[in-house]
């Protein structure tokens, strides 16, 4: 995937203070144990000079040296076994005083098999991820908390109950985050305010962040206007800024994309959003759109190609019941 310098950057920042804080340790715990067996300290400086003839040796490659690089390896070994005997003596593991990594396989540079290790792109798109902070400003959005029984269990003539649509819709989008990345469609959540469109977004998000997948939070009207900014913006800052977003919007794991249909529509933000849509979809990248819009709206406000897109690669999800806000207030 494409990455952001300066968010990429961030990344490497926080992954040099996972190295730093590690070898931090290291060294506190080679203190202590030097200072209370002087033994060990005496070990660990025999075989570094151990190591540095045994090179020395190795690249001199003379033949009548083996026998000296046999004993320098056995006597190597023994105080290996030592060494370890001493860290078990005093309660510690033997690996107590190796080099701490928090992970195994790049130790902890970034780096694995010459490409960014996914340590490295987890820290990266929790940098991505940041902005979810106003998607999940509760604290509370999880799918343990979603209350089903807001919705009414009346029965309506020719169809199901609010809560009946309400439990579908539901399992639907639990069954999207726990499965992802390898869903097989996108959604599109429909329905009026307050029926929790934006709450199960949430939720989602939630989960897919948790595992590590970036994901992309925004307005229809944010959005659009950061694709505009970057192309119109007189402040180069502000248009660097603004295509430092549309870049996260286009190559994050998921985008959510809220109240479509809310932002002032111009020639200009359907095709922004046109771009969105397809560039997202032609890479195989899922997002989540929500709208109050009814599917007649949708046609009336956007183009063949989006309102096509919208129907042939998104999974409706119906959203139905009284505003929940308005519930909550009476």
């Amino acid at each position: 995937m494409p990455y952001d310098g300066k968010l990429l950057a961030r990344a490497r920042e926080q992954l040099e203070a996972r190295r730093a804080a590690n070898q931090a340790e290291q060294q506190r715990r080679l203190a202590a144990a030097y200072a209370r067996v002087p033994e060990i300290q005496r070990i660990d400086a025999r075989m570094r000079a151990q190591m540095a003839e045994l090179v020395r040796l190795t690249l001199s490659r003379r033949s009548d040296l083996t026998e000296r690089i046999e004993e320098l390896k056995k006597e190597n070994l023994d105080l290996q076994v030592r060494r370890a005997e001493l860290l078990v003596e005093q309660g510690w593991d033997v690996d107590y005083l190796d080099e701490i990594c928090s992970c195994p396989k790049c130790r902890d540079t970034g780096i694995f098999n010459g490409a960014p290790c996914e340590c490295l792109h987890r820290l990266y798109n929790q940098e991505v991820t940041k902005d979810l902070g106003v998607l999940l400003r509760n604290g509370d959005e999880s799918f343990d908390h979603f209350n089903l029984s807001y919705y009414s269990d009346a029965p309506v003539p020719g169809g199901a109950s609010d809560r009946e649509t309400m439990t579908l819709v539901f399992n639907a989008c639990k069954k999207f985050a726990e499965n992802f990345p390898k869903v097989s469609s996108n959604l599109l959540l429909q329905g009026d305010t307050g029926l929790g469109k934006t709450y199960l977004s949430a939720c989602i998000a939630r989960v897919v962040a948790a595992k590590g997948f970036s994901v992309c939070y925004d307005s229809a009207a944010a959005a659009l206007d950061a694709f505009e900014r970057q192309k119109f913006a007189r402040d180069p800052e502000e248009a660097e800024k603004a295509a430092r977003r549309v870049r996260q919007m286009l190559s994050c794991d998921l985008m959510i994309l809220d109240d479509l249909g809310t932002e002032m529509l111009t020639p200009y933000s359907v095709s922004a959003l046109y771009t969105l849509l397809n560039t997202r979809l032609v890479n195989g990248r899922r997002i989540i759109i929500s709208t109050n819009c009814k599917e007649e709206e949708l046609r009336r406000r956007y183009s063949p190609q989006i309102c096509s897109r919208l129907d042939g690669e998104f999974y409706l999800l119906p959203f139905s019941g009284t505003d929940i806000r308005r519930l909550l207030n009476t």
